[in-house]
């Protein structure tokens, strides 16, 4: 369907837009221009909104604020934000009086008139995205980034030709009810993760699922060929599979051999580029930057993934350098906001760190991450609701040895910056890689890493 088809069609029905943030207040906007009753709900009061609320309101919106925003849901569609678990009460409810339950990103996928190439994943996925815009951009493709990225492209659509890429980083809450799948599909890995919201690992995996399995044969997926669990799903893909692999050589896909990263098409193989001159740190940016390559297989050339792998960056709060000061490297690497995400932080540095951790708990265990945080940290400074477990994690592991580790908890950020200041000496690295969520005390993990760039700037 057109874009213009779909708002046109929704004119003379009522529409309910669940979550007024960053994500859904272009959405909000879009159907208010179009003419369509809107009603904006959340959980915030007015006076929280602020300013927002009384624009939304001069232009029509209806609010529908406080603790009992999701009651008494009767719009005929209903727009969820993409953390809802959409088998919630109030929504199954709308749902059997004969509201259509939908979000921006399944709308999208309706109306986007270009390719599209999409990246899931517990970790990687941000990175692996944003290396795939910038290997298109590199060969002249208009390419339009978002999902959960943090820019929702919907309202963009009437600008997107069909000559354009659409490269779309999407979480296994958007996937959930996802019906259409991406025409590229890359799946970084799979492990425990957003168990605090999901049911179970199972309902985490099959959400991801999502990204590949409403492909045709026509369709490319790409998967991670030493990850048991993306192994079992590539079994259910019905298009073109590729793998990539830094354990193994693979017929199809891209793979690490000897400090080498090959490409591989029906079982011939070419060099692209030595691992080693990628810029960005870590064996887990070398696993990204074959995820990107697979998926761009014949639409990218080796000159253009050699030329991006040596000169890109890198994502803000992703293992960024922040200062070098008075010989010490301080990153942020907010991004890590589950075990795994950490453990892949500290295996990037060829020395003991001093590791800044500790957030909300969203039902993850820290059993993987103790044994690594003896190995590669020389001290932790911990703050937040999982200071104990990840105190636990690190002392109950074999190869724990107090005198090799010095741990203590501090109340918050500034204290942690203050403490690691102190303990650091020339030639140091003090990292932010937190291991958990940043909503005990931020709104997401851009403003945690902002406000730890803050703090250390200002020493």
């Amino acid at each position: 369907m057109e874009f213009e088809a779909y708002f046109d069609q929704l004119k003379g029905k009522t529409v309910a837009v669940i979550g007024i943030g960053v994500s859904n207040r272009p959405l909000i906007e879009l159907l208010l221009e179009k003419g369509i009753e809107v009603t904006a709900c959340d959980k915030k009061s007015k006076e929280a909104l602020g300013t927002i609320a009384e624009e939304l309101e001069s232009k029509g919106c209806h609010l529908k604020l406080g603790e009992d925003y999701l009651e008494g849901l009767t719009q005929d569609i209903i727009f969820r934000t993409p953390g809802m678990r959409p088998d919630l009460p109030q929504l199954t409810a709308a749902v059997a009086q004969g509201s259509k339950l939908t979000s921006e990103m399944e709308v999208f996928f309706e109306v986007c008139p270009c390719q599209k190439i999409a990246v899931t994943g517990s970790d990687g996925k941000t990175t692996t995205t944003t290396i795939i815009s910038e290997l298109l951009k590199a060969e002249g493709k208009t390419v339009h980034l978002g999902g959960n990225i943090g820019h929702p492209l919907l309202c963009d659509t009437p600008k997107m030709t069909v000559t354009d890429v659409a490269v779309l980083e999407l979480s296994s809450f958007q996937l959930m009810t996802m019906s259409q799948s991406s025409d590229i599909a890359v799946t970084t890995n799979l492990s425990p993760n957003h168990l605090d919201v999901h049911k179970d690992y199972q309902e985490y995996i099959d959400a991801k699922a999502n990204i590949f399995t409403h492909q045709t044969a026509q369709g490319v997926s790409v998967f991670n060929a030493d990850n048991d669990d993306t192994v079992k799903q590539a079994m259910h893909a019905k298009g073109d599979v590729r793998w990539f692999s830094r354990k193994k050589t693979v017929e199809n896909g891209v793979y690490l051999k000897d400090g080498v990263i090959y490409d591989a098409v029906c079982g011939k193989s070419k060099a692209i580029m030595k691992a080693s001159d990628i810029k960005l740190p870590g064996i887990h940016n070398v696993e990204n930057y074959m995820a990107a390559f697979a998926a761009m297989q014949g639409l990218v050339s080796y000159e253009t993934m050699e030329q991006v792998a040596r000169t890109f960056g890198g994502v803000e709060h992703r293992i960024e350098l922040v200062r070098e000061r008075n010989g010490v490297r301080w990153y942020n690497d907010s991004i890590a906001s589950s075990p795994s995400r950490t453990i892949a932080g500290l295996n990037s540095f060829n020395q003991k760190v001093i590791l800044i951790a500790g957030g909300k708990d969203k039902g993850v265990p820290f059993d993987a991450l103790g044994p690594v945080v003896n190995q590669h940290v020389k001290a932790m400074i911990l703050c937040g609701a999982t200071a104990d477990a990840i105190e636990k994690a690190t002392t109950q592991a074999e190869n724990y040895d107090p005198e090799q580790i010095s741990i203590q908890t501090v109340y918050d950020y500034p204290s942690a910056v203050a403490a690691a200041d102190a303990l650091a000496k020339e030639g140091d690295v003090v990292i932010l890689s937190p291991a958990s969520t940043s909503f005990d005390r931020f709104a997401n993990f851009m403003e945690r890493g902002r406000v730890f760039k803050e703090l250390v700037n200002a020493l």
